[in-house]
């Protein structure tokens, strides 16, 4: 992985099918201040716009912070008071992408780090990585954590909001938060493998897939399968749906158009 330009908020590589997308304030912990949010909404709207990049991987610059959340320098010189009702929204689905997001993370998740982990698909973390929402310790809300008891047991959750405590990567991963944890040194290497082998599957059913698990967690399921039935009737329709039979009786890779 190339290091970002020092004079990027946000930096955008591809590598293969994957996009990098990496959080560029070290100096800050990376933290979220009003410039690297609106680069990390460009990176996601120029991903969403490359046909040849099939996963997104989020990430922050170094090895101490994939970010610390907000910046809370930023709050106290706006003197930051209840953020706006449409705030949320509109962050969670600036950073939201119908292709799979990967989180990597390379150290602390704190806040609205925790949130960015929270809006990606799968999370892959270092072994020194950090989990945490502080928001108590400063007196600051976190609505953004209302969909973790989805993700994780209510009571753990609990903790999470009531003490401010971190835990280690190694426990949100026996808590399902994370999909695997590894070695600081292998993160870049095991992450993108990751992206590709997404990336060699069929694009359609990979998308539909995303969407089954976001669309059908909240409804009952005599209705999640006819969810599941019109996410998916258009993959079943498209010429990869044909072409995977064929490349399987004729004992080669797929050749997937994405139609």
């Amino acid at each position: 992985m190339s290091t970002p330009n020092p004079a990027e908020a946000v930096g955008y590589e591809r590598r293969g099918p994957a996009a990098w997308v990496t959080i560029n304030r070290p100096e800050a912990r990376n933290a979220l201040d009003r410039t690297v949010r609106n680069a990390l909404f460009e990176a996601v709207r120029r991903f969403d716009a490359d046909a040849d990049a099939a996963v997104l991987v989020l990430t922050g610059s170094g090895d101490v912070a994939f970010s610390a959340g907000g910046d809370l320098k930023e709050m106290a010189e706006d003197g930051l008071r209840v953020p706006p009702a449409d705030f949320l929204p509109q962050l969670q689905r600036n950073l939201r992408s119908d292709k799979p997001v990967i989180a990597a993370v390379n150290g602390l998740a704190y806040a609205g780090g925790f949130l960015l982990v929270q809006n990606c698909d799968l999370v892959v973390a270092a072994e020194h990585a950090r989990f945490a929402i502080p928001e108590v310790t400063v007196g600051r809300g976190a609505p953004w954590a209302a969909p973790l008891p989805w993700l994780l047991a209510p009571r753990v959750a609990m903790e999470l909001l009531l003490t401010g405590d971190p835990i280690t990567a190694e426990r949100a991963y026996q808590l399902g938060l994370v999909n695997a944890v590894v070695p600081a040194a292998d993160l870049h290497s095991r992450v993108q493998a990751y992206a590709e082998r997404i990336a060699a599957n069929a694009p359609l059913s990979v998308r539909a897939s995303k969407q089954l698990v976001y669309a059908v967690r909240e409804l009952p399921l005599s209705k999640a399968y006819d969810e599941a039935e019109r996410l998916f009737a258009p993959v079943y329709a498209s010429e990869d749906a044909q072409e995977g039979p064929r490349a399987f009786r004729d004992k080669r890779p797929p050749r997937w158009t994405g139609r």
